[in-house]
């Protein structure tokens, strides 16, 4: 009982502090587009990928379990980004296996909310 009581202290607590941080993360971050004063689409997906760490914290919070579906997004944001970070000099392979991951996460998430339509 003291075990699983401690485990679920430091996991809560755990997750507080990754909250914290991601606001901390997130402020830092509009702070440095109000200093250049210009916001570019690579920001603003940085800003969603930590919108939806919030979403995942308060899914789990309100929920006791995370929603797969929620990482997995958190990923094709992610990738997207990457592929955006790139730009036009990166090497057309990287592009392909990138995109290409996106496909497949994409193609998961799918059948996920499929098969959950069918409980």
């Amino acid at each position: 009982m003291f075990v699983k009581r401690l485990i679920d202290t430091t996991e809560k607590g755990f997750l507080i502090i990754i909250a914290l941080f991601t606001v901390g993360a997130m402020a830092q971050e509009v702070m440095l587009l109000i200093e250049l004063r210009k916001v570019e689409l690579k920001d603003l997906l940085l800003m969603f990928i930590y919108a939806e760490v919030l979403g995942m914290l308060g899914a789990f919070y309100s929920s006791h379990r995370i929603p797969i579906t929620i990482p997995l997004f958190i990923a094709m944001t992610a990738l997207s980004r990457l592929i955006i970070l790139q730009g036009k000099d990166g090497d057309p392979s990287i592009l392909l296996y990138e995109s290409g991951a996106i496909l497949m996460i994409a193609i998961s998430c799918w059948v996920i909310n499929r098969l959950r339509e069918r409980e």
